[in-house]
């Protein structure tokens, strides 16, 4: 019988590389579409491009089966709660791409109904710029994602979700408070950060 090798039968790694190989590659997106960087999104998913080889092929329509946003399009100060209650259902961990010019600042509507940046009110790890980017701009921001997930370590994640969970909670009790909308109490939020000198509310 050959004598066996514990170097051929043990494999020593670290927790978190292993936890995050299995992240990156199993994201399930979940878009958010407004405009037409969805229609540059419909393109990436499509066979010429194929997602699916990186896999995030399981694509979701429910936050709850999703753990990666990608926002394509123009976001409204109206549709800023919603956006913030989509990010808050998602399962954990969970990672955010904002597509295009006009999700990243507010693009070419510098006007008091657009979100100037939705990393305003969620927190984005990947920008990808272009109006509309191309289908392969958006295949590079998800391989950024990858990279990115892949440095991370478990405890860095959680504190950056928790962060945000606890401007929702100051979120609910302010409204509750004064009796506001959910838009009006975004928009308050938002003047007070922009009164501290901070550009998000998280």
């Amino acid at each position: 019988m050959a004598e066996m090798n514990i170097n051929d039968a043990v494999l020593t790694t670290r927790l978190d590389a292993v936890v995050n190989w299995g992240r990156k590659n199993s994201l399930w997106p979940l878009p958010f579409g407004t405009a037409c960087c969805a229609i540059e999104f419909m393109s990436m998913q499509a066979s010429k491009y194929d997602m699916s080889r990186f896999g995030a092929e399981a694509m979701r329509f429910s936050p709850r089966q999703s753990d990666m946003l990608m926002i394509l399009g123009t976001v409204t100060n109206k549709l800023a709660p919603v956006l913030r209650t989509i990010y808050a259902q998602m399962a954990e961990p969970k990672w955010v791409i904002s597509l295009g010019v006009c999700a990243s600042s507010g693009g070419m509507y510098r006007t008091y109904a657009t979100l100037q940046g939705v990393d305003r009110v969620i927190p984005v790890d990947v920008y990808v710029p272009g109006c509309p980017p191309r289908p392969e701009s958006m295949l590079y921001g998800v391989m950024k994602l990858q990279e990115k997930i892949e440095k991370e370590s478990l405890s860095m994640r959680k504190d950056h979700i928790a962060r945000f969970y606890e401007s929702l909670a100051r979120q609910d009790a302010l409204q509750a408070e004064k009796g506001l909308t959910s838009q009006q109490t975004i928009r308050e939020m938002l003047m007070d950060a922009a009164d501290r000198g901070a550009g998000t509310i998280f």
